[in-house]
């Protein structure tokens, strides 16, 4: 294709974006009125089904786990475009100024639980499609839109599922997850550990006979308080410095009136580049070692759950931190893309969060970027929104990427 043939194509396929916008936004709507809570997506998956083979998609299919996958294409490479249409749970209604699953279309915003987090990336994914299919798409790439479950209980098990059990394995992966139509090339990783002590019970009235792990707890707390202050702040200068915090705290014992002799700490820890399970495991149990205190146990849990279809899965707690380098071929096509729809380059960041990102490029090594409608900060907030004018721009940008991609990666092979 010609300099003068991609320009008009660029500028056919904003037009047709932004020619659905109220369409997108309708569909959104449409979506939200449909809760999905995580692990309960069956009836949201469903709706997406019909309104994808409505579209005309080449394949539609639902795998064994229960994520909707559609394609438009033919090409021998895959590159899968994901959005995780499960959300979290609405929280305290009271704080929501409507219905959380109202769907409402006002201001020029549509509103209700998920719409940044993320079905307006679902909603952008549907509209590229039906601009890929009116153009007759036939390039390198089959692309895939997949609309993934259970994220917000377990990121990225969905594609462990999927790359592992069904052996489908993108080339290339764009998270739809929430950007701000930033493009975003890594995040830190994550894991959860639990922390279990031992005291020594006894009567409540001569708590001198016992040794109690509930002020073994509250030591270990302040350990953890100490070792995140001690983790390096110049540890990766794009992903910023790990942290650990404490999230709960559980300690009981034989009765109300004992000294407990059980103590259970659940920590979150955010990992930047560099660091990993194991060094993360031993920094929690130096660090409560140092504070005097012994005989403890650092585990990492794990997720297992039916998923709608009744098929059990699960995986440990641990979601590796990824990143791609500014220059590499993914970026570069994402930024080119931008760049030519919109006529000025993308700003170039990182998630805060967590993404499906963990398993396709933290475990398996693909090569993902993200670009998404909506805004990291209404992600699980009450009177989630998100922005009508994000749906068509990232709709567009779906769209023009499988078209700038083999370009880009012809120059770098150049």
């Amino acid at each position: 294709m010609n300099a003068q043939d991609e320009k008009l194509l660029i500028k056919q396929i904003r037009e047709k974006a932004e020619s659905y916008r109220d369409w997108t936004a309708q569909n959104l709507s449409q979506i939200i009125k449909v809760p999905a809570m995580s692990n309960q997506e069956r009836d949201r998956i469903l709706f997406l089904k019909e309104l994808c083979e409505r579209i005309g998609f080449d394949e539609v299919r639902i795998d064994g786990l229960g994520n909707l996958l559609a394609r438009v294409g033919s090409g021998p490479q895959k590159l899968v475009i994901d959005a995780h249409i499960d959300t979290v749970g609405v929280g305290d209604r009271s704080q929501w100024k409507r219905d959380p699953f109202s769907g409402d279309i006002e201001g020029g915003l549509v509103h209700g639980r998920g719409t940044s987090d993320q079905t307006g990336g679902a909603a952008s994914m549907l509209t590229a499609g039906r601009i890929l299919k009116e153009l007759a798409y036939s390039g390198a790439y089959s692309v895939w839109f997949v609309f993934s479950i259970i994220e917000e209980d377990c990121d990225g098990m969905c594609w462990k599922y999927l790359i592992e059990e069904e052996h489908f394995i993108p080339d290339f992966f764009v998270s739809t997850e929430p950007t701000s139509l930033r493009l975003y090339r890594g995040h830190r990783g994550r894991m959860e550990m639990e922390v279990h002590l031992k005291g020594v019970s006894c009567h409540g009235s001569a708590p001198e006979r016992g040794v109690s792990a509930a002020y073994k707890a509250a030591r270990a707390a302040l350990a953890i308080e100490k070792l995140n202050e001690e983790l390096k702040p110049d540890a990766d200068c794009f992903l910023g410095k790990g942290t650990v915090v404490v999230s709960k705290i559980d300690v009981h014992g034989p009765s109300q009136c004992a000294v407990p002799d059980q103590a259970m700490l659940y920590l979150d820890r955010r990992l930047t580049w560099g660091e990993n399970r194991d060094m993360a495991i031993e920094q929690v149990r130096s660090a409560i070692l140092a504070a005097g205190l012994d005989a403890v146990e650092v585990i990492m849990p794990e997720y297992r759950v039916h998923s709608w279809t009744g098929k059990e899965y699960g995986q440990e707690l641990y979601f590796p931190t990824w990143k791609l380098q500014a220059d590499h071929p993914l970026v570069q096509a994402g930024s080119q893309t931008y760049t030519r729809l919109f006529g000025v380059p993308p700003e170039v960041d990182k998630w805060t969060f967590s993404t499906n990102c963990v398993a396709v490029a933290g475990r398996h090594d693909i090569p993902c970027i993200g670009f998404g409608p909506g805004d990291e900060a209404q992600a699980h907030a009450p009177n989630e929104v998100t922005h009508i004018d994000d749906l068509w721009k990232a709709a567009a940008f779906y769209a023009a990427l499988p078209y700038t991609l083999p370009e880009v990666l012809a120059q770098s092979r150049t």
